[in-house]
């Protein structure tokens, strides 16, 4: 359900990176998994304590394009695998989708960087699990909220198989300052993980 909300998203994406794809100097996919980083809240005067967005197992998406040199664009997106537990009560999924600017330099023949910053829209998904009445009968209720974010990411990119040369690997960490993130205890979170890619040389 959560991800059906982000496909005009997602179709809005793939159609701009298809439309550039004619001035493409190289074009990467990649798949991978990472799990949240976040601050802990320090004001345990509070009566309700929003839970941290931190944990979890979130898979990835990404593609970006490079137009000019080393300059590029990137797409992304990470979801919760398995939803999680909200303070006892309820069951939560977040999903990130950022869109950005990439800036990938090359170190040596087989190593390089991928930096990026950029904007997105942080979904967290909640539903109260059981026999809830949502006003039509006994279901699962369910509700969301969207907050605009800022995204600053690196990776160090590694092409590792002499084999096949475009494959790589890219251990990253990611940040994200979320807006008004009341759901929880912080708008800061971090994303650690790696990614494995593909990519497809250009003009």
């Amino acid at each position: 359900m959560y991800l059906r909300r982000l496909a005009p998203i997602a179709y809005t994406c793939t159609i701009f990176l298809f439309a550039t794809l004619a001035h493409a100097q190289q074009i990467d996919i990649a798949l991978g998994a990472s799990t949240l980083l976040a601050s802990k809240n320090n004001s345990s005067s509070e009566a309700f304590q929003p839970p941290q967005l931190k944990g979890g197992t979130y898979p990835t998406i990404s593609g970006d394009v490079l137009l000019r040199k080393r300059l590029g664009l990137n797409v992304e997106t990470s979801w919760r695998y398995k939803t999680a537990n909200y303070n006892g009560f309820e069951t939560y999924r977040p999903v990130l989708t950022d869109v950005n600017a990439l800036f990938q330099p090359q170190l040596r023949k087989k190593i390089g960087l991928d930096l990026m910053v950029g904007a997105g829209i942080a979904r967290t998904g909640l539903s109260i699990p059981g026999n809830v009445s949502c006003g039509s009968g006994p279901t699962v209720c369910y509700t969301g909220s969207n907050h605009f974010m800022e995204h600053l990411g690196g990776g160090v990119r590694y092409y590792v198989w002499h084999r096949i040369p475009n494959i790589f690997i890219r251990p990253e960490i990611h940040y994200y300052h979320i807006q008004n993130n009341y759901e929880f205890n912080s708008g800061n979170v971090f994303r650690a993980g790696a990614t494995v890619g593909y990519t497809f040389r250009g003009r």
